[in-house]
């Protein structure tokens, strides 16, 4: 029986994406950082069986933005184009909060999304209620207009968003490894193209990193990203503060031991921002161009911060 004190609430955005293809984009959540701003990494739990739980790491809907993880019950129904949602922690005023993502076709390349909320305040006072109704206004009008611009984006042009990694073997432990990784409040003196950095870890296991970096041109670049580390096997990240030739960066560090000692690889997954093309490379570049300059810029960083972790971790044997 629905709860006395429970609102409902619905948006809706047409997008020019087949149904299914939208469907699969929020059903796959490790589309999500790519996808939707706010999201930095999705972690599948435990779950009893035909549900999932998932904890999502994401920044804040505030001023600051600052970084945090819920936990998130989910029903997916590819059947039907439906994925049910529950909130399974709530602050308050919040008491209760759910509701469901619905993918309708409208044509063969095209198709129409909605997503309904249900919620309860504590004490189901309705100033609250209106309160959190107007939150969740703003957070659905936001979520539903990032997925729309950036499926429409891959749709068109599956060339703009890439991915690729680089593996190095190390002679060592894999948590040597991980600890020059993990340890990027070091890489200053550690690492001979990181100028200055700035790491913060207010929360176990949720960093936010800031690094200003030497090119090879001599100039500085600044990014800023947030990390999720799952000791020693893996840290997750989203760059938030951007290079002008990206319009999102994210990716992991993974430390695996094999037959041929730690494969430590580094994964990147890349679009490119294509309104500045031209500017950086010329008017004549190409987006081919731009990928091979990106791919080349963040494998040769990370090969190089790659290498020196293998040096470091050999080293401690």
């Amino acid at each position: 029986m629905e709860h006395p004190g429970m609102r409902q609430v619905a948006h809706e955005i047409n997008i020019a994406v087949p149904a299914d293809t939208v469907h699969r984009l929020i059903a796959e959540v490790g589309n999500w950082p790519r996808i939707f701003p706010s999201v930095i990494h999705v972690e599948h739990e435990e779950a009893p069986e035909g549900e999932e739980r998932l904890t999502i790491w994401e920044t804040a809907p505030t001023a600051a933005g600052e970084p945090r993880c819920r936990p998130l019950r989910r029903i997916v129904e590819p059947a039907k184009l439906r994925i049910n949602f529950q909130h399974l922690v709530t602050a308050s005023p919040v008491a209760g909060l759910g509701g469901a993502w619905l993918v309708e076709p409208l044509g063969q390349n095209e198709s129409r999304v909605r997503l309904l909320h249900e919620f309860r305040a504590a004490d189901d006072a309705p100033g609250a209620l209106d309160r959190i109704g107007a939150e969740i206004d703003r957070s659905a009008v936001a979520e539903l207009a990032a997925l729309k611009k950036n499926a429409e984006r891959e749709y068109a042009d599956a060339e703009l968003t890439f991915s690729f990694e680089d593996t190095v073997y190390v002679d060592g432990s894999a948590k040597d490894v991980y600890a020059f990784i993990n340890e990027a409040n070091l890489w200053s003196e550690r690492l001979p193209h990181v100028a200055t950095v700035r790491l913060e870890e207010d929360t176990v296991g949720l960093q936010t990193l800031e690094m200003d970096t030497r090119a090879k041109d001599g100039s500085v670049h600044t990014t800023k990203s947030y990390r999720v580390t799952f000791p020693h096997q893996r840290i997750a990240y989203k760059q938030v503060t951007l290079p002008a030739l990206m319009t999102l960066h994210t990716g992991h560090w993974t430390f695996q031991d094999t037959d041929q000692g730690v494969a430590a690889t580094s994964q990147h997954t890349v679009s490119l921002n294509t309104d500045n093309i031209a500017r950086i490379l010329g008017d004549t570049a190409t987006v081919a161009d731009a990928r091979e300059y990106v791919h080349t810029a963040l494998s040769t960083n990370s090969l190089a911060t790659l290498n020196h972790a293998k040096a470091h971790a050999e080293g401690r044997r």
